[in-house]
């Protein structure tokens, strides 16, 4: 009886941690797409971003099938989306792309960064009333990482302008209905 309990407890605290794992798997795809960023090695970099977008899904979706949405992993998935869809996608960008426009670069980089905070922590204080307000750093991050694939077909101006309106768009009052 004791060692039923016992498994019965740990599969019961594994259960509810299960949304929290997949919300550092995210984390940690995204911390590893910025290492390949930093080694040069930007399509691997493309593809753990994707990842961490699959993880990010995921995480949502057991929570709710397990009734075990929390203040905490609502906090921590912000956390972490700020690694793998605001860091990630914008260092990716840059160091391909955007780095060649020096000062300017880094200043689209570092605006898309603070406008993806900013959503984040507009949306860990609002209601959650069905809606998004400004397009989800998620989004936008897949946005930005899938146009990654365009380059060198598309001239590294268009990067930039993307940049920024994805930067605005993300911190705009622009309702989108919750999927």
């Amino acid at each position: 009886m004791f060692l039923l309990d016992a498994i019965d407890q740990t599969i019961r605290k594994l259960k509810t941690q299960t949304a929290n794992i997949l919300t550092l798997l995210n984390l940690s795809l995204g911390g590893f797409a910025i290492i390949s960023v930093m080694n040069n090695q930007l399509n691997l970099s493309l593809l753990l971003i994707f990842l961490a977008a699959l993880a990010d899904r995921f995480d949502g979706m057991v929570a709710r099938k397990f009734n075990i949405e929390s203040e905490l992993g609502k906090q921590l998935d912000s956390m972490c989306d700020i690694i793998s869809f605001g860091v990630a996608p914008a260092l990716l960008i840059y160091h391909g792309i955007l780095v060649e426009f020096g000062a300017p670069g880094a200043a689209f980089t570092i605006l898309y960064i603070a406008c993806g905070a900013l959503r984040l922590a507009r949306f860990n204080i609002s209601e959650n009333n069905g809606y998004f307000t400004g397009v989800p750093i998620t989004v936008a991050g897949c946005i930005a990482t899938l146009s990654f694939l365009a380059y060198p077909d598309v001239t590294p101006v268009f990067f930039a302008f993307l940049m920024i309106i994805l930067s605005i768009l993300m911190i705009s009052p622009l309702r989108l209905k919750k999927m």
